[in-house]
Protein backbone atom coordinates (compact mmCIF):
# COMPACT_ATOMS: atom_id res chain seq x y z
CA UNK A 1 0.00 0.00 0.00
CA UNK A 2 3.05 2.36 0.61
CA UNK A 3 4.56 2.43 -2.85
CA UNK A 4 1.01 3.38 -4.84
CA UNK A 5 0.29 6.01 -1.53
CA UNK A 6 3.89 7.18 -2.74
CA UNK A 7 3.43 7.52 -6.58
CA UNK A 8 -0.06 9.06 -6.04
CA UNK A 9 2.01 12.01 -3.77
CA UNK A 10 4.69 12.13 -6.76
CA UNK A 11 1.70 12.93 -9.11
CA UNK A 12 0.30 15.20 -6.95
CA UNK A 13 3.25 17.41 -6.26
CA UNK A 14 4.26 17.74 -10.02
CA UNK A 15 0.84 18.85 -10.96
CA UNK A 16 0.95 21.26 -8.45
CA UNK A 17 4.40 22.44 -9.66
CA UNK A 18 3.06 22.33 -13.38
CA UNK A 19 0.01 24.64 -12.42
CA UNK A 20 2.65 27.34 -10.39
CA UNK A 21 4.91 27.01 -13.09
CA UNK A 22 2.07 27.69 -15.60
CA UNK A 23 0.62 30.54 -13.26
CA UNK A 24 4.03 32.37 -13.81
CA UNK A 25 4.40 34.99 -16.53
CA UNK A 26 7.64 34.62 -18.46
CA UNK A 27 8.49 37.88 -19.81
CA UNK A 28 11.14 39.42 -21.98
CA UNK A 29 11.32 43.01 -23.11
CA UNK A 30 9.78 42.68 -26.71
CA UNK A 31 7.24 41.14 -24.88
CA UNK A 32 6.55 43.78 -21.96
CA UNK A 33 6.97 46.89 -24.53
CA UNK A 34 4.46 45.14 -26.74
CA UNK A 35 1.51 45.01 -23.85
CA UNK A 36 2.87 48.72 -23.35
CA UNK A 37 2.32 50.06 -26.61
CA UNK A 38 -1.76 48.50 -26.43
CA UNK A 39 -2.77 47.88 -22.56
CA UNK A 40 -1.35 51.36 -21.05
CA UNK A 41 -3.85 53.38 -19.69
CA UNK A 42 -2.13 56.43 -19.48
CA UNK A 43 -0.67 56.38 -22.88
CA UNK A 44 -4.42 55.17 -24.03
CA UNK A 45 -5.48 58.65 -22.72
CA UNK A 46 -2.95 60.98 -25.01
CA UNK A 47 -3.81 58.76 -28.19
CA UNK A 48 -7.70 59.52 -27.20
CA UNK A 49 -6.51 63.37 -26.77
CA UNK A 50 -5.10 63.22 -30.36
CA UNK A 51 -8.47 61.55 -31.76
CA UNK A 52 -10.62 64.27 -29.93
CA UNK A 53 -7.69 67.31 -31.70
CA UNK A 54 -8.70 65.46 -35.21
CA UNK A 55 -12.16 65.77 -34.27
CA UNK A 56 -11.88 69.71 -33.85
CA UNK A 57 -10.80 69.58 -37.68
CA UNK A 58 -13.80 68.31 -38.74
CA UNK A 59 -15.16 70.93 -36.30
CA UNK A 60 -13.37 73.66 -38.38
CA UNK A 61 -14.60 72.57 -41.81
CA UNK A 62 -18.07 73.23 -41.27
CA UNK A 63 -20.05 75.94 -42.11
CA UNK A 64 -22.07 77.93 -40.39
CA UNK A 65 -26.10 76.87 -40.39
CA UNK A 66 -28.53 79.12 -41.54
CA UNK A 67 -31.03 80.67 -39.63
CA UNK A 68 -34.81 80.88 -40.33
CA UNK A 69 -36.91 83.28 -38.35
CA UNK A 70 -40.71 83.13 -38.50
CA UNK A 71 -43.64 85.89 -36.76
CA UNK A 72 -47.66 85.16 -37.07
CA UNK A 73 -50.58 87.07 -35.95
CA UNK A 74 -51.45 85.24 -32.31
CA UNK A 75 -54.59 86.66 -32.42
CA UNK A 76 -57.23 89.22 -34.75
CA UNK A 77 -59.52 90.70 -31.99
CA UNK A 78 -62.04 91.53 -34.86
CA UNK A 79 -62.42 88.01 -36.25
CA UNK A 80 -61.91 85.93 -32.71
CA UNK A 81 -59.32 83.62 -34.08
CA UNK A 82 -55.79 82.83 -33.62
CA UNK A 83 -53.09 82.08 -36.05
CA UNK A 84 -54.37 83.44 -38.97
CA UNK A 85 -52.13 83.47 -42.26
CA UNK A 86 -54.98 84.67 -45.19
CA UNK A 87 -54.29 87.61 -46.79
CA UNK A 88 -57.73 88.46 -46.00
CA UNK A 89 -57.58 88.86 -42.12
CA UNK A 90 -54.30 87.34 -41.30
CA UNK A 91 -50.38 88.34 -40.88
CA UNK A 92 -46.91 86.93 -41.19
CA UNK A 93 -43.15 87.46 -42.17
CA UNK A 94 -40.11 85.55 -42.54
CA UNK A 95 -36.62 85.63 -42.67
CA UNK A 96 -34.01 83.20 -44.10
CA UNK A 97 -30.46 84.51 -42.97
CA UNK A 98 -27.03 83.08 -43.43
CA UNK A 99 -23.50 84.35 -41.55
CA UNK A 100 -20.57 84.70 -44.41
CA UNK A 101 -17.33 84.49 -42.99
CA UNK A 102 -14.49 87.01 -44.27
CA UNK A 103 -10.77 87.51 -44.15
CA UNK A 104 -10.36 83.49 -44.54
CA UNK A 105 -11.59 82.73 -41.21
CA UNK A 106 -12.69 79.16 -42.21
CA UNK A 107 -9.48 78.10 -43.89
CA UNK A 108 -7.56 79.93 -40.54
CA UNK A 109 -9.77 77.42 -38.05
CA UNK A 110 -9.06 74.56 -39.88
CA UNK A 111 -4.91 75.59 -40.09
CA UNK A 112 -5.37 75.93 -36.16
CA UNK A 113 -6.76 73.05 -35.53
CA UNK A 114 -4.40 70.89 -37.48
CA UNK A 115 -1.64 72.59 -35.85
CA UNK A 116 -3.68 71.51 -32.16
CA UNK A 117 -3.38 67.84 -33.97
CA UNK A 118 0.29 67.98 -34.32
CA UNK A 119 0.42 69.02 -30.40
CA UNK A 120 -1.54 66.21 -29.43
CA UNK A 121 0.78 63.83 -31.97
CA UNK A 122 4.50 65.35 -30.07
CA UNK A 123 2.53 64.94 -27.21
CA UNK A 124 2.00 61.47 -27.55
CA UNK A 125 5.39 60.81 -28.69
CA UNK A 126 6.64 62.25 -25.43
CA UNK A 127 5.02 60.66 -23.46
CA UNK A 128 5.88 57.12 -24.96
CA UNK A 129 9.11 58.06 -24.97
CA UNK A 130 9.49 58.53 -21.11
CA UNK A 131 7.20 56.31 -20.56
CA UNK A 132 9.12 53.61 -23.00
CA UNK A 133 12.11 54.95 -20.84
CA UNK A 134 10.44 53.91 -17.46
CA UNK A 135 9.44 50.83 -18.68
CA UNK A 136 12.31 49.68 -19.79
CA UNK A 137 15.10 50.77 -16.78
CA UNK A 138 12.45 49.56 -14.20
CA UNK A 139 12.66 45.83 -16.32
CA UNK A 140 16.47 45.86 -16.36
CA UNK A 141 16.26 47.29 -12.58
CA UNK A 142 13.79 44.27 -11.69
CA UNK A 143 15.76 41.70 -13.52
CA UNK A 144 19.38 42.12 -11.63
CA UNK A 145 17.85 43.15 -8.73
CA UNK A 146 16.53 39.48 -9.20
CA UNK A 147 19.69 37.97 -9.55
CA UNK A 148 20.98 39.86 -6.52
CA UNK A 149 18.17 38.00 -4.74
CA UNK A 150 19.43 34.61 -5.92
CA UNK A 151 22.67 35.25 -4.04
CA UNK A 152 21.16 36.49 -0.85
CA UNK A 153 18.77 33.28 -1.21
CA UNK A 154 22.07 31.06 -1.90
CA UNK A 155 23.67 32.38 0.75
CA UNK A 156 21.23 32.29 3.57
CA UNK A 157 20.77 28.42 3.05
CA UNK A 158 24.31 27.55 2.98
CA UNK A 159 24.94 30.40 6.10
CA UNK A 160 21.63 28.32 7.81
CA UNK A 161 23.31 25.38 7.54
CA UNK A 162 26.54 26.12 8.81
CA UNK A 163 24.80 27.60 11.52
CA UNK A 164 22.96 24.23 12.53
CA UNK A 165 26.37 22.70 11.90
CA UNK A 166 28.02 24.73 14.44
CA UNK A 167 25.48 24.35 16.85
CA UNK A 168 25.19 20.85 17.02
CA UNK A 169 29.59 21.21 17.48
CA UNK A 170 28.34 23.85 20.16
CA UNK A 171 26.65 21.10 22.00
CA UNK A 172 29.83 18.85 21.65
CA UNK A 173 32.00 21.75 23.13
CA UNK A 174 34.14 21.58 19.83
CA UNK A 175 33.54 25.30 18.89
CA UNK A 176 32.70 28.45 20.91
CA UNK A 177 29.79 30.22 21.20
CA UNK A 178 31.12 34.08 20.14
CA UNK A 179 31.27 31.75 17.08
CA UNK A 180 27.80 30.60 17.17
CA UNK A 181 26.66 34.12 17.55
CA UNK A 182 28.54 35.49 14.84
CA UNK A 183 27.08 33.06 12.55
CA UNK A 184 23.76 33.84 13.66
CA UNK A 185 24.16 37.59 13.49
CA UNK A 186 25.28 37.22 9.74
CA UNK A 187 22.49 34.90 9.34
CA UNK A 188 19.78 37.53 10.59
CA UNK A 189 21.30 40.29 8.85
CA UNK A 190 21.67 38.27 5.49
CA UNK A 191 17.74 37.65 6.21
CA UNK A 192 17.02 41.33 6.73
CA UNK A 193 18.96 42.75 3.87
CA UNK A 194 17.21 39.73 1.75
CA UNK A 195 13.43 40.95 3.22
CA UNK A 196 14.06 44.65 1.71
CA UNK A 197 15.37 43.64 -1.76
CA UNK A 198 12.57 41.58 -2.38
CA UNK A 199 10.11 44.43 -0.97
CA UNK A 200 11.80 46.36 -3.43
CA UNK A 201 11.53 43.98 -6.16
CA UNK A 202 7.46 43.59 -5.51
CA UNK A 203 7.57 48.07 -6.22
CA UNK A 204 9.62 47.07 -9.66
CA UNK A 205 7.33 44.40 -10.46
CA UNK A 206 4.35 45.85 -9.73
CA UNK A 207 5.00 49.08 -11.53
CA UNK A 208 5.83 46.66 -14.75
CA UNK A 209 2.73 45.11 -14.36
CA UNK A 210 0.47 48.51 -14.14
CA UNK A 211 2.51 49.71 -16.78
CA UNK A 212 1.64 46.43 -19.14
CA UNK A 213 -1.76 45.81 -17.43
CA UNK A 214 -0.72 42.93 -16.58
CA UNK A 215 -2.87 41.37 -13.44
CA UNK A 216 -1.57 42.29 -10.00
CA UNK A 217 -1.47 38.79 -8.72
CA UNK A 218 0.49 37.18 -11.52
CA UNK A 219 3.81 35.69 -10.43
CA UNK A 220 6.42 37.07 -13.24
CA UNK A 221 9.84 35.43 -14.41
CA UNK A 222 11.99 38.10 -16.30
CA UNK A 223 13.76 37.08 -19.14
CA UNK A 224 16.71 39.12 -20.52
CA UNK A 225 17.47 37.59 -24.03
CA UNK A 226 21.15 37.66 -25.36
CA UNK A 227 20.42 39.99 -28.01
CA UNK A 228 19.58 42.55 -25.36
CA UNK A 229 22.66 42.77 -23.50
CA UNK A 230 25.49 45.22 -25.88
CA UNK A 231 28.35 46.36 -23.75
CA UNK A 232 29.18 48.67 -26.73
CA UNK A 233 26.89 51.16 -25.48
CA UNK A 234 29.29 54.34 -27.16
CA UNK A 235 28.02 55.73 -30.21
CA UNK A 236 30.11 59.21 -31.59
CA UNK A 237 28.62 62.12 -30.14
CA UNK A 238 28.07 64.26 -32.67
CA UNK A 239 25.51 61.43 -34.07
CA UNK A 240 23.60 61.37 -30.44
CA UNK A 241 22.84 64.77 -31.13
CA UNK A 242 21.82 65.14 -34.46
CA UNK A 243 19.22 62.17 -33.58
CA UNK A 244 18.14 64.40 -30.33
CA UNK A 245 17.58 67.74 -32.64
CA UNK A 246 15.87 65.02 -35.13
CA UNK A 247 13.48 62.97 -33.06
CA UNK A 248 13.01 64.29 -30.04
CA UNK A 249 9.44 64.92 -29.45
CA UNK A 250 9.52 67.12 -27.03
CA UNK A 251 11.56 69.58 -29.00
CA UNK A 252 8.94 69.20 -31.80
CA UNK A 253 6.46 69.86 -29.07
CA UNK A 254 7.84 72.88 -28.95
CA UNK A 255 8.01 73.82 -32.74
CA UNK A 256 4.22 72.73 -32.81
CA UNK A 257 3.48 75.45 -29.99
CA UNK A 258 5.63 78.39 -32.05
CA UNK A 259 3.36 77.17 -35.64
CA UNK A 260 0.18 76.77 -33.19
CA UNK A 261 0.85 80.26 -31.24
CA UNK A 262 1.61 81.63 -35.46
CA UNK A 263 -1.80 80.35 -36.84
CA UNK A 264 -3.57 82.07 -33.78
CA UNK A 265 -2.07 85.22 -34.78
CA UNK A 266 -3.13 84.75 -38.11
CA UNK A 267 -7.01 83.91 -37.25
CA UNK A 268 -6.69 86.73 -34.55
CA UNK A 269 -6.05 89.08 -37.20
CA UNK A 270 -8.58 88.12 -39.66
CA UNK A 271 -11.41 88.32 -36.19
CA UNK A 272 -10.65 91.56 -36.46
CA UNK A 273 -12.43 91.86 -40.02
CA UNK A 274 -16.71 91.87 -39.64
CA UNK A 275 -18.41 89.20 -40.81
CA UNK A 276 -21.47 90.10 -42.93
CA UNK A 277 -24.68 88.39 -42.68
CA UNK A 278 -27.06 87.65 -45.70
CA UNK A 279 -31.06 87.99 -45.60
CA UNK A 280 -34.06 86.95 -47.34
CA UNK A 281 -37.63 87.64 -46.16
CA UNK A 282 -41.24 88.03 -47.00
CA UNK A 283 -44.05 90.00 -45.60
CA UNK A 284 -47.66 89.05 -45.99
CA UNK A 285 -48.67 92.92 -45.81
CA UNK A 286 -46.93 93.92 -43.03
CA UNK A 287 -45.22 96.16 -45.86
CA UNK A 288 -45.54 97.91 -49.26
CA UNK A 289 -46.34 96.63 -50.79
CA UNK A 290 -48.08 93.65 -49.89
CA UNK A 291 -46.81 90.38 -50.37
CA UNK A 292 -43.25 92.21 -49.51
CA UNK A 293 -40.30 90.84 -50.30
CA UNK A 294 -36.74 91.56 -49.12
CA UNK A 295 -33.18 91.36 -49.62
CA UNK A 296 -31.12 92.85 -46.35
CA UNK A 297 -27.42 92.57 -45.34
CA UNK A 298 -26.10 93.21 -41.49
CA UNK A 299 -21.99 93.53 -40.46
CA UNK A 300 -21.40 95.04 -37.68
CA UNK A 301 -19.04 98.33 -37.18
CA UNK A 302 -15.19 97.66 -35.70
CA UNK A 303 -15.29 100.98 -34.18
CA UNK A 304 -14.51 99.48 -30.50
CA UNK A 305 -13.73 96.50 -30.79
CA UNK A 306 -10.74 95.38 -33.31
CA UNK A 307 -9.88 92.11 -31.46
CA UNK A 308 -6.63 94.03 -29.79
CA UNK A 309 -6.63 92.25 -26.90
CA UNK A 310 -6.65 88.59 -28.97
CA UNK A 311 -4.05 89.78 -31.02
CA UNK A 312 -1.62 90.87 -28.16
CA UNK A 313 -1.99 87.65 -26.51
CA UNK A 314 -1.27 86.11 -29.47
CA UNK A 315 1.81 87.71 -30.68
CA UNK A 316 2.85 87.33 -26.74
CA UNK A 317 2.34 83.70 -27.09
CA UNK A 318 4.83 83.90 -30.34
CA UNK A 319 7.58 85.14 -28.20
CA UNK A 320 6.86 82.57 -25.47
CA UNK A 321 6.64 79.87 -27.96
CA UNK A 322 10.64 80.99 -29.65
CA UNK A 323 11.71 81.16 -25.84
CA UNK A 324 10.60 77.69 -25.49
CA UNK A 325 12.40 76.27 -28.34
CA UNK A 326 15.31 77.86 -27.14
CA UNK A 327 15.14 76.70 -23.79
CA UNK A 328 14.09 72.76 -25.40
CA UNK A 329 16.91 73.20 -27.16
CA UNK A 330 19.25 74.04 -24.54
CA UNK A 331 18.13 71.11 -22.52
CA UNK A 332 18.51 68.61 -25.40
CA UNK A 333 22.42 69.55 -25.45
CA UNK A 334 22.46 69.37 -21.81
CA UNK A 335 20.74 65.81 -21.72
CA UNK A 336 22.89 64.57 -24.27
CA UNK A 337 26.12 65.68 -23.38
CA UNK A 338 25.54 64.19 -19.51
CA UNK A 339 23.90 60.70 -21.07
CA UNK A 340 27.41 60.47 -23.22
CA UNK A 341 29.91 60.97 -20.65
CA UNK A 342 27.77 58.81 -18.24
CA UNK A 343 28.04 56.04 -21.13
CA UNK A 344 31.46 56.42 -21.39
CA UNK A 345 32.34 56.23 -17.62
CA UNK A 346 30.30 53.10 -17.49
CA UNK A 347 31.69 51.73 -20.12
CA UNK A 348 34.75 51.69 -19.34
CA UNK A 349 33.98 51.15 -15.98
CA UNK A 350 32.53 47.43 -17.23
CA UNK A 351 35.73 47.20 -19.66
CA UNK A 352 37.97 46.69 -16.71
CA UNK A 353 36.04 43.86 -14.85
CA UNK A 354 37.27 40.18 -16.11
CA UNK A 355 34.82 38.56 -17.81
CA UNK A 356 35.73 35.37 -15.48
CA UNK A 357 35.34 37.52 -12.68
CA UNK A 358 31.90 36.06 -11.09
CA UNK A 359 32.79 32.44 -12.36
CA UNK A 360 36.31 32.73 -10.22
CA UNK A 361 35.10 34.45 -7.48
CA UNK A 362 31.94 31.63 -7.19
CA UNK A 363 34.75 28.72 -7.09
CA UNK A 364 37.15 30.34 -4.72
CA UNK A 365 34.61 30.83 -2.31
CA UNK A 366 33.19 26.97 -2.70
CA UNK A 367 37.10 26.35 -1.80
CA UNK A 368 37.37 29.19 1.01
CA UNK A 369 33.66 27.41 2.95
CA UNK A 370 35.80 24.06 2.27
CA UNK A 371 38.86 25.02 4.01
CA UNK A 372 36.34 26.43 7.04
CA UNK A 373 35.15 23.29 7.83
CA UNK A 374 38.25 21.78 7.90
CA UNK A 375 39.42 24.48 10.25
CA UNK A 376 42.08 25.64 7.73
CA UNK A 377 41.14 29.64 8.57
CA UNK A 378 39.22 31.04 11.12
CA UNK A 379 35.63 32.30 11.39
CA UNK A 380 36.45 35.85 11.13
CA UNK A 381 38.20 35.49 7.92
CA UNK A 382 35.43 33.12 6.39
CA UNK A 383 32.93 35.53 7.25
CA UNK A 384 34.73 38.37 6.10
CA UNK A 385 35.23 36.99 2.42
CA UNK A 386 31.97 35.55 2.63
CA UNK A 387 31.26 39.17 2.82
CA UNK A 388 33.45 40.33 0.30
CA UNK A 389 31.91 37.82 -2.26
CA UNK A 390 28.49 39.07 -1.43
CA UNK A 391 29.53 42.75 -1.95
CA UNK A 392 31.33 42.21 -4.82
CA UNK A 393 28.56 40.13 -6.94
CA UNK A 394 25.99 42.75 -5.89
CA UNK A 395 27.92 45.56 -7.48
CA UNK A 396 28.36 43.80 -10.21
CA UNK A 397 24.81 43.35 -10.85
CA UNK A 398 24.74 47.31 -10.16
CA UNK A 399 27.06 48.15 -12.75
CA UNK A 400 25.40 45.31 -15.26
CA UNK A 401 22.01 47.35 -14.88
CA UNK A 402 23.84 50.82 -14.89
CA UNK A 403 25.19 49.76 -18.33
CA UNK A 404 21.96 48.53 -19.99
CA UNK A 405 20.60 51.91 -18.20
CA UNK A 406 22.88 53.88 -19.91
CA UNK A 407 21.69 52.39 -23.37
CA UNK A 408 18.11 52.93 -22.34
CA UNK A 409 18.97 56.95 -21.63
CA UNK A 410 20.91 57.45 -24.66
CA UNK A 411 17.66 56.05 -26.39
CA UNK A 412 15.87 58.63 -24.24
CA UNK A 413 17.58 61.92 -24.99
CA UNK A 414 18.28 61.46 -28.29
CA UNK A 415 14.38 60.15 -28.98
CA UNK A 416 15.52 57.36 -31.13
CA UNK A 417 15.90 53.67 -31.00
CA UNK A 418 20.08 53.58 -31.20
CA UNK A 419 19.99 50.33 -29.12
CA UNK A 420 17.22 48.19 -29.50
Amino acid sequence: MKTPLILIGFFLFGLTAVCVAQDTLRLDLRQAEQLFLTENYTLLAQKYETEQAKAEVITARLFDNPEISHENLLYNHETKRLLETSMATGQFNTEIAQLIKLAGKRNKNIQLANAGVKLSEYAYFDLMRSLRYQLRSTFYKAYYARQSASLYQQQVESLQQLLQSSEAQLKMGNTALKDVMRIKSLVYSLKAEYTALLNEIEDLESELKLMTNIKANTPLHLILLETDVQPDIVKPYSLLIDSARSNRADLQLAKANLNYAEKNLSLQKAMAIPDIELSLSYDLKGNYPEKYTGIGIKMPIPLFNRNQGEIKKARIAIEAGNAGIRQQEAILENEVFNSYQTALRTKNLYQEIDIDFAGNFEKLVTEVTKNFKSRNISLIEFLDFYDSYKENTLQLNTLKYELMNAREEINYVTGSSIFK
